[in-house]
């Protein structure tokens, strides 16, 4: 039987998924949790084979939260899950050391492949993420000017794209509005932008919002 533990923020998306896990009879959900301070207790007691990690909680986000699991427990295997197109975080999940990333609009079917094939020691990657780590490597990627922004970056990016002032953004992910801004005059100066405007044009010009 694998064990698996959900890190979810939302208590309903918790639930649906430990339906899925539960009703294939392979797999025993041994732990819950909404965050990162969470997820260290229950992982402090708790072994487990696979951590299904949300992408966008409260503090740390799926990306950090997958390093630092992998950090502390590398005999744990880390699988992403995001509202967001594969092409947008995927390739940062791996980078961070996830095992495999899945939108969360896949099939119940999907979801279990992912975990089955992450369980087994393999990576779990769609289609769409093959194509893109194909660009990377004949350099076509390179050219992708967003990629330079670190992981946090790129969250705030979107935000201030779909239109969320900054104390709104700090409250969202745990931080400080000074701290936000410093990373919105990175974002800025990354990407050769003048304002929030043209971070918002750049982000739906590139599919990111």
């Amino acid at each position: 039987m694998i064990r698996a533990i959900i890190c979810d923020d939302h208590t309903i998306v918790r639930r649906g998924l430990r339906q899925i896990l539960i009703e294939s009879g392979r797999v025993e959900v041994v732990g819950e949790a909404a965050n990162y301070r969470e997820l260290r207790q229950v992982m402090k007691t708790t072994e487990c084979q696979i951590l299904l990690c949300d992408i966008e909680m409260p503090g740390k986000n799926g990306i950090e939260i997958a390093e630092l699991v992998i950090r502390d427990y590398p005999k744990t295997a880390v699988i992403v899950l995001s509202i967001y197109p594969e092409d947008q975080y995927a390739i940062r999940a791996l980078k961070a050391g996830a095992s495999g990333y899945l939108n969360k609009d896949s099939a119940p079917e999907k979801l279990m492949e992912a975990v089955l094939q992450v369980a087994a020691g393999k990576k779990f990657i769609s289609p769409e993420v093959s194509q893109s780590l194909l660009e990377m490597f004949s350099g076509r990627a390179d050219r992708i000017t967003h990629q330079s922004l670190s992981d946090r970056e790129f969250q705030v990016m979107r935000l201030i794209a779909n239109g969320k002032k900054l104390s709104e953004i700090a409250e969202a992910l745990s931080l400080s509005p000074k701290t936000v801004s410093v990373y919105r005059a990175r974002i800025l100066e990354k990407l050769r932008l003048a304002n929030n405007v043209e971070i918002a044009h750049y982000a739906s010009k590139n599919g990111l919002v």
